[in-house]
């Protein structure tokens, strides 16, 4: 059987186009990832989505103030656009309908109780005995009964920026979850250990209050974390103020002035976190605050608040090779190259540069748009022609 040498040709040039079609979306998604790849001297995040886990594990009455640490960072994240599906949210106790509350339903942070940080709006993932320190490792390495919900699931992954805020009882490296167990500063590094080999996170801060809180960061290790507490080994966080209605104190001092600061923020702030440590730091007196860098690897004064309190995703458009390709009601003028790219008006380019340009155009003509279209018709035409007459 021979086929025709008008056959061959077509047969080859199919061939060649669809080569040369696939190593051009090749290229074209290199070029993506490699303009999106994480650099160890990155002065802005990589991250396209964002989490929350915010955990109070204290229990009682008279750690109503450990509530309302929780509640209010809950409702500054939703407020700067991490939706609800995004939060976990730990309580170990519900000071709203304790007997004992004069306002039921409510629970507020302040002695004027301007701002009710219950309301009708929230969603407790994990409430009383269901906040324990196994639960706690198991929403943040993944580590779950095929039973359990999504809605208490940390669906995190490697493009995800995860904020952990933990409030309670504590002392030098441990946690207290209900005056009944307790989580050491080595669970909460082997837990953080463990989201970053199985790619669960791209940056983490991690922030806690509690009584000698820096502690219980000074055994992390792992990459791209960024960890705060409220006081040094030895030193005790203290309440900011209480109601004489409700009598207990309300909030605790460090969470005060840190929701003080993010009330100024919206999610479009350009505000960095060292304005936010630089400004709790000026107003505590009564314990100094911690930082800790070494495993961050983007400077504070680079690093938006939004980045770890907001949702705001980033996105880029690319636009098509051809403007032929444009989807229906977008203009042409996106397929062009960036002004960055194009020659200047004034300069005249060289012939070689001339010559180079009308190979390329020629050659984004031949291979998008109608043209690579009406090619690829007379390859399947000319192919099934060519069959035909081998039948004969």
């Amino acid at each position: 059987m021979v086929f025709p040498l008008a056959h061959i040709i077509l047969w080859l040039s199919s061939w060649a186009w669809v080569a040369r079609s696939s190593q051009i979306h090749e290229e074209a998604a290199s070029s993506f990832f490699e303009r999106h790849a994480i650099s160890t001297n990155a002065t802005s995040s990589t991250h396209t989505n964002n989490w929350a886990v915010l955990v109070c594990s204290s229990r009682y009455w008279f750690n109503y103030r450990h509530m309302a640490n929780a509640l209010g960072m809950y409702r500054t994240v939703k407020r700067l656009g991490i939706p609800d599906s995004n939060i976990i949210l730990m309580l170990a106790d519900d000071a709203s309908c304790n007997s004992r509350n004069k306002v039921p339903g409510s629970v507020y942070a302040n002695p004027g109780r301007h701002l009710d940080l219950y309301g009708d709006n929230i969603e407790v993932d994990y409430r009383g005995y269901e906040v324990t320190v196994e639960n706690f490792i198991r929403v943040l390495t993944g580590r779950m009964d095929s039973s359990v919900p999504r809605s208490k699931r940390l669906l995190s992954n490697e493009r995800s920026n995860v904020f952990v805020y933990m409030t309670g009882h504590g002392g030098n490296e441990f946690l207290k979850f209900q005056d009944n167990e307790e989580i050491s500063a080595f669970d909460v590094a082997d837990a953080f250990e463990q989201m970053y080999q199985k790619r669960r996170y791209n940056e983490l801060f991690f922030m806690i209050d509690t009584c000698q809180a820096n502690t219980m960061y000074s055994k992390l290790y792992s990459p791209n974390i960024l960890a705060a507490g409220s006081s040094r080994q030895g030193e005790n966080s203290y309440s900011h103020a209480s109601d004489s209605d409700i009598g207990v104190a309300v909030i605790d001092e460090y969470t005060h002035f840190t929701l003080e600061f993010m009330e100024k923020i919206n999610k479009t702030s350009p505000a960095s976190m060292k304005e936010l440590f630089d400004y709790v730091d000026s107003r505590i007196k009564n314990s100094r605050p911690g930082v800790r860098t070494d495993l961050f690897r983007r400077p504070l004064d680079t690093t938006r608040i939004t980045d770890f309190f907001g949702g705001v995703a980033q996105v880029e458009i690319v636009p098509p090779l051809d403007s032929s390709m444009a989807p229906p009601g977008v203009s042409s003028s996106l397929a062009e190259p960036p002004q960055s790219l194009q020659s200047k008006p004034n300069s005249m380019p060289s012939a070689k540069a001339q010559t180079t340009s009308g190979n390329t155009t020629w050659l984004r003509l031949w291979l998008g748009g109608k043209t690579s279209r009406a090619w690829a018709s007379i390859t399947v035409v000319g192919v099934l022609a060519g069959w035909v007459a081998s039948k004969k």
